[in-house]
């Protein structure tokens, strides 16, 4: 049986539909080129498209890739959905399908069926055959020839190549044999003289290409749901309040950093930005993936897209287009499923000599069919190397990859969890030490007043509204904790002169005509207030809860000792047995004391603590666990653990901490929490699974199909594989990676 492999074309035919089908027609410039190539007509909005198999070919509007022949797409997705290509495909396809029935039925009809037409009829099917085959393999497969022509201008053949050449040579051999019998030699005639054509394989091949094409670039839409899904979550309008007070609705895009706008209950937030009035409920499982709605008041941060359930609040926006955190999301994920796993690198240099090795093998299975084959040798020899160029595209190969990244990279950014890159999902896989920061990992980062204990006869109130007084130029989190302790006791906060920042010590100044200090110990002895035994002990006890204690002095004399906590995240602990149970070891390193340090390690069970440490003996810390031997992953929030996120095999950076740390990581957390460190690696763990499961069926496809084709089972069996089968099993090998891929999307995370 004669037979084809079209596995490989699909995919890369579908995704190059744009270009092929009579969209666009232009290929991919080289990598570094910010134009078109010659004859690409620019996306009119100057979209930048580049190859998902290929992230350095990069041009302005769509085209195809020059290495792999696959079809370019905007490095950023839109919401504008354009099915034109898809549907251009889907056209050609039951056209090419509609013309290759009634082929198939005339050349395998008498073999299939034992149909034979009376011999006036012999000629007029004879060059029905003919025409509509040349029809489909000329018109339906000019994009293949095409890519395949192209491969060879930078010398990359690919899946195309092989496409091309398969296709090509049984259509040109058809078409000498149907005009021109008499060139051939008796090799190629069998039992009743005639030379044998193959018009049926042509063009069955063809279309089974368009058919894997058409399904993979179908399927290959539905990898990208997710973010379309995000981008989608972005109100059309935002409510702005003018100055006069009047309100009314304007475009997403005119509204400007600084705009004060109104979010009414069941609205969705407009844009990044902080509450000015009103209290209420916002759902943010969108960006979190956590579906417990979170209060939101005055002074409370908003993010764009989320959905207000209750009240009506008041915002001023302060980051607008681009710079929200959903369209950083977006770029983030994106950039993410544009970037090569390690993995990959095995497919890579499979690729660099597979096209080269496979027409090697063609060429030997047609020399060995020749020479030893039956007759017609010459016929046999043919069918036996057109049917290894078509079963031996590449194209599964090349997808095993990049399919899986892109499906676990919007998975991840649905569950709250973004990827910077593919390296980041792989090497999370194998972590297993995690180095946490305390403020803002372990805890909530907002320090809060928790006693004031008056000493030496001084009143409690009095105290704290002279240690307020000291903070309040401050914006350290534990002196804006003393202030909003004041002022929610309802405490009037006096103003303050002469005011000194002493590091490492604490402040001091003048309030209300006395010399005012707060910090610790050594501080209060340089002022002449003395610190006793039993007031030391009562900060150790105060620190040994966790909390960080602080003493007040006032004209010398010790007056207060007054305690600040930073509340566990109350995921914090739940999240530590998981990631035990997992098999991590968790390190905390922090600036804080080791007092404050141990007793919150000793609450959540962490394993090892290294306290009062610097931004760069937290990342030298990390460079000692990795010479150790293990793979470290460090999460913080702050600038102070920038290095140490660069220095570990995996940064994760919080979600509410700042840019640079987030710059610094390759992977964030949206919305701040441990949790969702278990989430990515599991989400890390099924990807690398689902790759290697692509790259093994991709391999053994080939292993077995490649020699099969080649008729290895032929003098056991007297089998023999027709390029219509190969085909059929090319196209669905594609079809089954891209499948096995979008099991990610469903992925427990």
């Amino acid at each position: 049986m004669t037979m084809h492999n079209h596995h490989d074309a699909p995919a890369h035919a579908g995704q190059d539909s744009h270009a092929a089908y009579g969209e666009h027609g232009a290929h991919a410039c080289c990598a570094h080129s910010s134009t078109p190539a010659t004859g690409a007509a620019p996306d009119p909005s100057g979209t930048i498209y580049t190859c998902p198999m290929h992230p350095q070919i990069r041009q302005v509007g769509p085209g195809h890739c020059p290495i792999c022949g696959m079809a370019l797409e905007p490095v950023l997705p839109t919401t504008d959905e354009d099915d034109s290509d898809l549907r251009a495909l889907s056209r050609r396809f039951f056209i090419c399908l509609a013309l290759t029935l009634p082929v198939f039925a005339v050349a395998m009809g008498p073999h299939l069926f034992g149909w034979h037409l009376s011999s006036r009829w012999d000629r007029i099917t004879a060059w029905s055959e003919a025409l509509l085959a040349t029809v489909v393999v000329l018109w339906g497969g000019a994009a293949f020839f095409a890519r395949g022509w192209r491969s060879l201008k930078p010398w990359s053949p690919n899946m195309y190549t092989l496409i091309a050449l398969g296709t090509g040579v049984a259509w040109l051999y058809s078409a000498i044999a149907f005009a021109v019998p008499g060139v051939f030699p008796a090799a190629f005639r069998d039992a009743h003289g005639d030379v044998a054509v193959y018009f049926e394989a042509a063009a069955v091949i063809v279309t089974l290409v368009l058919l894997g094409d058409f399904l993979e670039l179908r399927a290959r839409r539905r990898t990208g749901a997710a973010l379309k899904a995000l981008l989608g979550l972005a109100p059309k309008t935002a409510r702005r309040i003018e100055p006069d007070g009047n309100e009314h609705d304007v475009p997403l895009a005119e509204a400007h950093v600084g705009d004060v706008l109104r979010v009414r209950p069941g609205e969705k937030v407009p844009t990044d930005g902080v509450v000015l009035e009103g209290t209420s409920y916002i759902d943010e499982s969108m960006l979190t993936g956590e579906p417990m709605p979170v209060e939101k008041s005055i002074g409370d941060k908003l993010a764009g897209g989320t959905i207000n359930q209750e009240g009506a609040l008041t915002m001023r926006a302060e980051r607008v287009g681009g710079e929200t955190l959903l369209a950083q999301i977006v770029a983030l994920v994106a950039q993410a499923q544009r970037s090569k796993a390690p993995l990959q690198r095995v497919a890579d240099r499979v690729a660099a000599w597979f096209v080269p090795a496979v027409v090697a093998v063609a060429a030997l299975a047609f020399v060995a069919w020749a020479a030893f084959g039956p007759d017609p040798t010459f016929a046999h020899a043919l069918i036996a190397a057109v049917s290894v160029l078509i079963i031996a595209c590449p194209c599964a190969l090349g997808l095993a990859t990049p399919i899986s990244i892109m499906v676990a990279t919007a998975r991840g950014a649905q569950a709250g969890v973004l990827f910077r890159d593919a390296t980041a999902i792989e090497a999370l896989r194998d972590i297993d030490t995690l180095v946490v920061d305390k403020t803002g990992t372990l805890t909530e980062g907002r320090p809060a007043l928790k006693t004031v204990h008056a000493l030496g006869g001084f009143d409690e109130t009095r105290a704290l509204a002279l240690a307020a007084a000291l903070e309040k130029p401050s914006e350290h989190p534990l002196a804006r904790a003393i202030v909003a302790g004041a002022q929610v006791r309802g405490i009037a906060i006096p103003a303050v002169g002469d005011f000194q920042s002493l590091t490492g010590r604490g402040v001091r100044g003048r309030v209300d005509g006395h010399d005012v200090a707060l910090g610790n110990a050594k501080l209060m002895d340089e002022v002449g207030a003395g610190v006793d035994s039993a007031a030391r002990e009562h900060a150790d006890a105060l620190r040994g809860d966790g909390a960080t204690a602080m003493f007040v002095a006032v004209d010398g004399v010790l007056a207060a000792l007054i305690a600040v906590a930073d509340r566990i995240k109350p995921s914090t602990p739940g999240a530590i047995r998981g990631l035990h149970a997992a098999g991590l070891h968790i390190v905390m390193l922090t600036g804080d004391n080791a007092t404050t340090a141990q007793a919150v390690a000793r609450e959540l069970g962490i394993d090892e603590v290294r306290a009062d440490v610097s931004p760069a003996d937290k990342a030298a810390a990390v460079v000692q666990l990795k010479r150790e031997g293990r793979r470290v992953a460090m999460a913080g929030d702050g600038v102070n653990d920038a290095p140490a996120l660069a220095a570990a095999d995996v940064g994760i950076a919080m979600g509410s901490g700042t840019d640079v740390a987030m710059e610094s990581a390759q992977v964030t957390l949206v919305k701040g929490e441990l949790t969702a460190i278990l989430r990515a690696r599991a989400l890390s763990q099924a990807t690398v699974r689902n790759i290697r499961e692509n790259l093994f069926f991709a391999f053994v496809y080939n292993a077995i199909g490649v020699p099969i084709a080649a008729g290895v089972l032929y003098p056991a069996f007297g089998i023999v594989l027709s390029p219509m089968i190969a085909a059929l099993a090319m196209s669905l090998s594609s079809v089954s990676v891209v499948t096995n891929a979008l099991r990610l999307r469903k992925a427990g995370v």
